[in-house]
C-alpha cells in the first residue's frame, strides 16, 4: 500500500518533481514554525510591554519546533517496519 510507505521512500526514478515537493514541504514547515512563534512572541511583547524579549524566544522556539516537526515527518525512516 502506498499509504503506509514513508514520505522519503521514492517510487524509483519516476519524477524529479517528487523530491522538489518534499524540499518545499520541509522549507515551508521550518519557515512557518519560525513565523508563527515569532508572531506569538510579538503579541506577548505587545501585551506585556517588553521590547523584543518574547520575539527572540519565539524565533528560537519556532526553529526548534520546526526542526522537530520535520524530523517527525521525514526523518524517522523505516526503522522496525517490514
Amino acid at each position: 500500500m502506498d499509504i503506509l510507505r514513508s514520505p522519503m521512500a521514492g517510487s524509483g526514478w519516476g519524477s524529479a518533481w517528487t523530491g522538489m515537493g518534499t524540499g518545499w514541504a520541509i522549507t515551508s514547515t521550518l519557515v512557518a514554525g519560525i513565523l508563527v512563534s515569532w508572531g506569538l512572541g510579538y503579541l506577548v511583547d505587545w501585551l506585556v510591554g517588553t521590547d523584543r524579549v518574547f520575539q527572540s524566544v519565539g524565533i528560537v522556539a519556532g526553529a526548534g519546533a520546526g526542526i522537530y516537526l520535520v524530523y517527525l515527518r521525514y526523518g524517522k525512516g523505516d526503522r522496525g517496519q517490514g
